[in-house]
């Protein structure tokens, strides 16, 4: 029983891995060109300054995403862990 719920577990991390890195990639892809556009129109076409607040809006929620991804994945680790007595 204690070996399933291991393996269980580390299936999980796994995926939850695996899910992190894929939302990452897409989020950056589908947000790409409007969050570059916005940027533009703040700052104007070929801006160093609008690099830089479009690097960090992704990245702010790249980060939101992986916080809220290990906090799910830890409730369900202590759901499925075996109660200690």
């Amino acid at each position: 029983m204690a070996e399933n719920v291991a393996f269980r577990i580390q299936v999980m991390d796994t995926i939850a891995a695996l899910m992190t890195a894929a939302f990452g990639l897409v989020a950056a892809l589908a947000w790409n060109s409007a969050i570059q556009w916005a940027v533009q129109q703040v700052f104007g076409t070929g801006s160093g300054a609008g690099l830089f607040v479009y690097a960090i809006l992704v990245t702010i929620l790249a980060v939101v995403a992986v916080i809220l991804i290990g906090r799910y994945i830890a409730k369900l680790k202590a759901k499925m862990a075996p109660e200690k007595k």
